[in-house]
């Protein structure tokens, strides 16, 4: 089998997943009172880019959580990361220091409109006081904006934390497939995607918002977990 029929089967998996949930999600419409599986891998998409092959939207984040021996993290508190605070002090904002995805968008949209000045530390350090979180807080605004509109799906994968979990393994090959990064692009990416204005390469070249596995090869057999996956998972 070829890349670009692998590729072609995890889009019609996707699919098929979208039709067994109800359609696909956005996190802005979620919260932690939805039946959520405790762990799983997680898809976003491109909200207005489509593949060549049919009306399902680009893939552009492919990720999971706890693969650290010993992690609690849970599948929605790791989106729910990801989607940032609704109130508080940082309401409508977010931490992207907790936030591999946030940091990576907030990043291209300080390129985008020539924001170096005004967030200078973006990025850096795994912590920030109150006095930094508050002067980032209006950017963390915009990177919620972005990312709670992307539609997103979800596989039910319950097994243990670790670096050899299932979770871990579909993630990683499922990036390698989709990635395009020094490989033949097999979808069309929209030429204002905010992600080719990433100061990263490796998202410029991939069209994925990943950095890890991005150059790395495949295992085809992924797919058939994945399948069985799709077949596990229920509406949340």
């Amino acid at each position: 089998m070829s890349r670009e029929s692998d590729l072609h089967r995890l889009y019609r998996l996707l699919t098929d997943l979208e039709d067994r949930i109800g359609g696909k999600q956005r996190l802005g419409d979620c919260t932690g009172y939805m039946d959520w599986p405790e762990r799983g891998v997680y898809f976003f998409f491109s909200h207005d880019e489509h593949i060549d092959t049919g009306d399902q939207h680009r893939l552009t984040r492919i990720g999971t959580h706890a693969v650290s021996a010993g992690s609690g993290t849970s599948l929605w508190n790791r989106l729910r990361t990801h989607r940032g605070a609704n109130s508080g002090t940082y309401g409508g904002g977010g931490n992207h220091r907790g936030s591999v995805f946030r940091k990576r968008v907030g990043e291209a949209l300080i390129e985008r409109h020539d924001l170096h000045d005004e967030y200078p530390y973006w990025g850096e350090g795994s912590s920030a006081d109150r006095d930094r979180r508050l002067d980032e807080h209006e950017h963390e605004q915009r990177v919620s904006e972005r990312i709670r509109d992307l539609p997103f799906l979800w596989v039910d994968v319950d097994d243990e934390p670790g670096p050899d979990s299932d979770r871990a393994y579909i993630e990683r090959n499922a990036i390698a497939l989709v990635s395009n990064f020094e490989k033949d692009a097999l979808d069309r990416r929209d030429d204002d995607w905010l992600g080719k204005e990433s100061p990263r390469h490796e998202i410029r070249g991939s069209g994925l918002w990943n950095i890890n596995h991005v150059e790395e090869d495949y295992d085809p057999a992924f797919l058939d977990r994945v399948a069985e996956a799709v077949e596990n998972t229920t509406p949340a």
